[in-house]
């Protein structure tokens, strides 16, 4: 059985990185941009989740004070619908919350249903709207946002329903 583990992005990685990025995305991240967030931006954090040692998906986020914002996440599609985007994002969460954050937030298109599923399974809500964020389409963005010590922290941790709670 394969086993998935998560580690730091590296330069070795990018060849599969850019591969699954431009399959998952209209307006791709070049190999340039990830480069940058790697090796120059300090605030960002990008991560590979590995099946053996393929890589299958990642996330890249910038922590930002008390605040994770996340940038990138994606799935390579033969890969999809088995967890991953979950388990990247929870490890980022449960990371988080460890060393103290307070909140993440997250922009999605409000026609990609699938993500705003997974955003919404982990607590996430809608708090605002980005007019023509993205431009190869002119669709706005959702802001989404968690608090890692709220009702929807509670929730997501506990794996149960924030209404409830």
């Amino acid at each position: 059985m394969a086993s998935l583990s998560l580690d730091r992005m590296r330069a070795d990685d990018l060849d599969d990185v850019v591969a699954i990025e431009r399959v998952s995305f209209t307006l791709p991240w070049s190999r340039g941009a990830f480069l940058y967030e790697m090796e120059q931006n300090r605030v960002a954090r990008c991560w590979v989740m590995r099946e053996d040692r393929q890589v299958v998906g990642y996330l890249c986020l910038w922590e930002i004070g008390e605040e994770i914002h996340v940038t990138n996440v994606a799935v390579h599609p033969d890969f999809r619908r088995r967890g991953i985007a979950r388990a990247l994002l929870q490890a980022v969460l449960e990371d988080a919350r460890r060393r103290g954050l307070r909140v993440v937030a997250l922009e999605v298109r409000p026609s990609n249903r699938e993500a705003r599923t997974l955003y919404e399974a982990f607590g996430f809500r809608a708090v605002g709207r980005r007019k023509g964020y993205y431009y190869d389409t002119g669709e706005d963005a959702l802001v989404m946002e968690l608090a890692l010590d709220g009702p929807a922290a509670r929730k997501e941790a506990s794996g149960g329903n924030p209404r409830r709670a």
